[in-house]
C-alpha cells in the first residue's frame, strides 16, 4: 500500500506576500494566479492572501513548496512583480514564514514537524498576530523569544496583554491555531453619505453630519468583520463641485474613536468657510479582515471603556435597530 506523504495528512497552507506598493488591479491578478492553483484562496487586502493547498498537492501532483515557486515564476512572468511565500501547517506559521523571507521574493516552507521548533528560535516580535506595542510590553518583561513566550503560564500572558489577546498570543507561540482559510473577496470600499434638505454654512450642523456618518460607517465595517485602512471625505457644494481627500489611518480599524479623528482631520483640512455644503460621503479603502488586524494593547483607560462600551452598544443595535442609540451630537440634529 502506498503511503500518503506527511503533505498529504497535513494541513498545508500559503501565505503570499506582494510588495508594499501594489496596485490594486496588479493584486487582482496576483489573487486570479492563486485560483489557478487552489479554489480557497482569502484574500487579505492590500497585497497579502492565503491559499489552502490541502486538495491542490494531489490534484497537481506536487509538493508545496514546487507550486509556490511556479506561483513566483507566474507572477514574475505575467505581472512583473516578486511575491515571498511562507508554507505551513497553520495560518499563524505560514503567515510568520513569509514575514521571514528576505525581499524581494523567495519560499519558505516550515514542515509541520518542524513547526514548534522553528517558531521557538524566533524573535517574539516576529510571530504574526503580534503587534510592536505587545513585543515591546514582552520584551519588557523578558519574554524576548516565541519559546520563552510559549512557556510563561497562559494566566501571565493574560494580564501582559489581556485576557484574549493573551490567550491567542500563548496558542499561537505553542503552535495552536485552529483557523481555516475561507474563500473571501472582501469589497474593496464600504460607503456611506448624506444630503442636506438646504445648503449649509453651519459649521456644528456639518460636523454632527460628518459623526452620524462616521457612527453608521464604523459599525458597517464591525458587522462585517473588516477593518479600513484609510478614509476618503468628499465634500459636495451647491453648484455641482466637489471636494475630496484621503488619508490613511496609523493602524487598520473600524472603530468610531479612530475613524473619528481622521474623519475630523478630513474635515479640517477642507478649510471651509462660506462654502455651502449639499452633502457628504465618507468612504472606508483598504479594506481588510478584522481577524487579521493585530490587536494592540493601550494604556488609555479612556479609550478602552469607549471600546467597551461600543461593543455593547452594538449589541444594543442589533436588537433594537441602528437609530435607537448614538451620539448626542447625531440626536440633536435628528431633533
Amino acid at each position: 500500500m502506498a503511503m500518503r506523504s506527511t503533505e498529504d495528512r497535513q494541513g498545508v497552507v500559503m501565505h503570499v506576500r506582494g510588495p508594499d506598493r501594489l496596485s490594486e488591479d496588479t493584486y487582482r491578478q496576483v489573487l486570479e494566479l492563486l485560483a489557478e492553483l487552489s479554489p480557497v484562496v482569502q484574500a487579505l487586502p492590500p497585497t497579502a492572501a492565503l491559499v489552502d493547498l490541502h486538495g491542490a498537492l494531489r490534484y497537481h501532483g506536487a509538493t508545496a513548496r514546487r507550486l509556490a515557486e511556479v506561483l513566483r515564476v507566474r507572477a514574475i512572468a505575467r505581472l512583473g512583480v516578486d511575491v515571498r511565500v511562507g508554507i505551513g501547517p497553520t495560518v499563524t506559521v505560514a503567515a510568520t514564514a513569509s514575514a521571514q523571507v528576505p525581499g524581494p521574493g523567495g519560499v519558505l516552507a516550515v514542515d509541520a514537524e518542524q513547526a514548534i521548533g522553528w517558531l521557538t528560535r524566533l524573535p517574539v516580535e516576529a510571530l504574526h498576530g503580534i503587534g510592536p506595542r505587545q513585543a515591546a510590553v514582552l520584551i519588557d518583561y523578558g519574554i524576548h523569544s516565541v519559546g520563552l513566550l510559549a512557556a510563561i503560564p497562559p494566566a501571565t500572558v493574560q494580564r501582559l496583554l489581556g485576557g484574549k489577546a493573551g490567550r491567542l498570543a500563548t496558542d499561537r507561540a505553542r503552535g495552536v491555531d485552529p483557523r481555516a482559510v475561507v474563500p473571501r473577496a472582501l469589497p474593496p470600499t464600504a460607503a456611506v453619505r448624506c444630503s442636506f434638505d438646504r445648503h449649509t454654512l453651519d459649521g456644528a450642523t456639518v460636523r454632527a453630519a460628518l459623526l452620524d456618518l462616521v457612527v453608521r460607517l464604523g459599525s458597517r465595517l464591525r458587522g462585517r468583520d473588516q477593518a479600513a485602512r484609510a478614509l476618503t471625505l468628499t465634500l459636495e457644494f451647491a453648484g455641482r463641485s466637489t471636494w475630496e481627500k484621503t488619508r490613511r489611518l496609523r493602524e487598520p480599524s473600524a472603530h468610531d474613536d479612530d475613524l473619528r479623528h481622521l474623519a475630523y482631520q478630513l474635515m479640517d483640512a477642507a478649510g471651509l468657510q462660506r462654502g455651502r455644503l449639499t452633502g457628504l460621503a465618507l468612504k472606508a479603502e483598504d479594506l481588510t479582515a478584522a481577524d487579521q488586524v493585530a490587536e494592540q494593547i493601550s494604556l488609555d483607560t479612556g479609550r478602552e471603556a469607549r471600546l467597551v462600551a461600543e461593543t455593547a452598544i452594538d449589541r444594543v443595535r442589533d436588537k433594537f435597530g441602528p437609530r435607537v442609540i448614538g451620539p448626542a451630537a447625531v440626536y440633536r440634529r435628528a431633533s
